[in-house]
């Protein structure tokens, strides 16, 4: 079995070509992407939140795994980055897409509104965890990527990762699986 050959979304290519015309580096790989794929066709009329949009390279592995009565919204600060992902996935009525501060977008949302959350920027993720892991519905999966150590990280992000992932295994509202795979995965599911 060789996991790294998937049927990959039909705009992904795309994407890819746009995003290397730019300094974005933080885009979802093809491991993680199947993942969310398989994880979001898990939840027929789901409610999906990635908290990261990027150039939409996550985003467009979510739509191909979502059926035609799921709704995603998908929240990035940076105008330049999200119009790649806007450009090529805007045309698509399920996802909706947000461009401002996570802070302030994670703190404007009801509780239990959400299926899934895939959180890849420091809001959701570093900050403000515990407001967006409210927003999961019993039953929901809270998703983080990009925990296996990196050359290329700052010094003091590998400590902010050590602390997550034991605020999470603290937590006795999640059931959690850590995956040393791709780029150092964490799946949790809420539980009533």
């Amino acid at each position: 079995m060789i996991d790294t050959q998937a049927i990959l979304p039909a705009l992904l290519t795309q994407i890819e070509e746009a995003t290397r015309a730019t300094d974005f580096t933080m885009q979802s790989d093809t491991l993680t992407g199947s993942l969310l794929r398989t994880l979001v066709a898990s939840k027929p009329e789901g409610n999906f939140l990635e908290l990261g949009t990027g150039t939409g390279m996550g985003t467009a592995w979510l739509l191909d795994g979502m059926d035609t009565a799921s709704r995603l919204v998908t929240v990035d600060k940076n105008e330049r980055y999200n119009a790649i992902a806007r450009h090529f996935l805007s045309g698509d009525a399920r996802v909706t897409f947000h461009t401002g501060d996570g802070v302030a977008f994670i703190r404007s949302q009801q509780a239990g509104t959400f299926d899934l959350i895939f959180a890849d920027m420091p809001p959701g993720k570093f900050e403000l965890l515990d407001e967006t892991l409210a927003l999961l519905r019993p039953g929901g999966l809270y998703i983080i990527d990009d925990l296996r150590p990196l050359e290329s990280w700052e010094p003091a992000h590998e400590p902010r990762v050590t602390t997550l992932i034991a605020t999470l295994e603290q937590r006795s509202d999640l059931r959690i699986c850590k995956l040393n795979w791709s780029t150092g995965l964490l799946i949790a599911t809420r539980i009533a």
